[in-house]
């Protein structure tokens, strides 16, 4: 298990990322992806960690490629991280491809030792 920096952008995580423009930039939408597969690896006792990640956005010039998000997401599969550092780090790695209007990134996790976890990070004004 390789444990991760969740302070840094990891550049070969971020190269997996893809952008294209968005065709009705003057128009506030809003795009979400859900990823029901989503894995990591808990840094502390080394078990798989799952759960369900939401992307919510606002674009702005750029929307997300589908392909590159799902490529992107399964990079964590071996990486050793905390529930609160992947959604934020994936939060600040989006934001820095995209610069929406507005984003939201939602972990919901399946239960480990009886609790179950959800995080919850946005940037931005809220898309409303």
């Amino acid at each position: 298990m390789k444990k991760f920096n969740p302070l840094k952008t990891d550049k070969k995580k971020t190269l997996l990322l893809e952008a294209f423009n968005n065709s009705f930039p003057a128009r506030n939408y809003l795009i979400v992806h859900q990823a029901n597969e989503f894995t990591s690896v808990c840094p502390k006792t080394g078990q798989p960690d799952f759960g369900i990640i939401t992307i919510s956005y606002v674009p702005a010039k750029k929307c997300i490629e589908l392909k590159s998000l799902k490529y992107y997401l399964q990079s964590y599969r071996n990486e050793g991280i905390f529930y609160e550092n992947v959604i934020n780090r994936i939060l600040e790695d989006l934001v820095g491809i995209l610069k929406p209007r507005w984003m939201e990134v939602k972990g919901e996790f399946t239960p480990r030792g009886g609790l179950n976890s959800t995080v919850t990070v946005s940037h931005g004004k809220n898309k409303k």
